[in-house]
């Protein structure tokens, strides 16, 4: 079994009357990329406050590699790498002179500061812009300068806020390639609402909504809920004409079958329905005796694949 880099354990955060998490547990073992989901007010940031020890939980633990962020937070935070939504960023101070005085804080030694600096740079695509004011830097160099600060102490856990927020596609497209990058040898949490994103980047989903965890699965699992109780099926040409008024009769007297809408046909002479089912179960079986005892002119019929947008819609809207 895969040691945890990350336990939340019920975690709660309360500001006033207003309860913004609500018992969140989750663990992540070392190595993978969780996307951390949720409309917007969700929780997620106070969330990842927690676990980067920049805000204390109203009650439960946030652990980190087998640290407990309230018991001592300094050894919890040396694990970390931290990348705020709007990364706090000094306009006035070179980038170079940025990621040394964050180099400083990390408690790297100054003789071995431009020898961890410089392949950090590269591989953020600073290098060119080292001499620059972050101040007069895009965003898009923001973000790579907030990139680059998060990982100058080489920490095993990168928490990143909406990393991609306010960004072009292109720019989305460079800082994607880079969470993949740092993926490979360090455990990520990606907070966003973009659900591409997620598609792109991560092994594993975490969702949460109004404070509360839906849902916490791989990203295969995770779509693959409901595609059991949504089939199509595809009819003709048989013998004679389709009859689309007897398929929908004999379609809809299977047990547990609530709709059945039309769907696109391929051609002449074909009719397309789609079905849906009450139950968890796999109502294929049924419907394929169903279609042979009536003698329809089936031509195929399969599961369909239900989107991360609609599985998130449903989790999220209580549908």
């Amino acid at each position: 079994m895969l040691r945890s880099m990350v336990e939340a354990r019920e975690l709660y955060k309360s500001f006033g009357e207003t309860q913004a998490v609500v018992g969140v547990s989750f663990s992540v073992p070392i190595g993978q990329i969780v996307g951390f989901l949720g409309p917007n007010g969700a929780g997620k940031t106070s969330t990842l406050r927690m676990l980067a020890g920049y805000l204390e939980p109203t009650k439960g633990q946030a652990i980190i590699d087998g640290v407990a962020v309230n018991d001592d937070p300094l050894l919890a935070r040396r694990k970390i790498g931290y990348l705020p939504e709007n990364c706090p960023l000094y306009d006035e101070m070179m980038v170079i002179d940025f990621l040394h005085f964050v180099a400083e804080l990390r408690m790297i030694p100054p003789s071995q500061q431009n020898e961890r600096l410089r392949p950090i740079c590269d591989r953020c695509g600073i290098s060119s812009v080292l001499g620059k004011d972050i101040g007069q830097l895009s965003k898009g160099y923001r973000q790579r300068v907030g990139f680059a600060q998060a990982i100058v102490g080489d920490p095993d856990l990168l928490l990143l806020d909406e990393p991609t927020s306010g960004l072009d596609p292109n720019q989305i497209l460079e800082i994607r390639a880079l969470i993949k990058e740092l993926g490979k040898e360090k455990t990520i949490i990606l907070s966003t609402h973009l659900l591409y994103e997620v598609q792109a980047s991560c092994d594993r989903v975490i969702i949460i909504s109004d404070g509360k965890l839906m849902a916490d699965d791989d990203l295969e699992t995770l779509m693959s809920r409901g595609t059991a109780s949504r089939v199509s099926l595809l009819f003709g040409p048989g013998d004679g004409e389709v009859d689309a008024t007897r398929i929908r009769e004999v379609l809809a007297s299977v047990p547990e079958i609530r709709n059945v809408t039309s769907r696109p046909s391929e051609g002449d002479g074909t009719l397309g329905f789609s079905v849906d089912a009450g139950g968890d179960g796999d109502s294929r079986p049924a419907l394929f005796q169903a279609v042979a005892q009536n003698g329809l002119p089936l031509l195929e019929m399969y599961r369909e694949q239900v989107s991360l947008e609609e599985t998130f819609r449903k989790l999220t809207q209580g549908t």
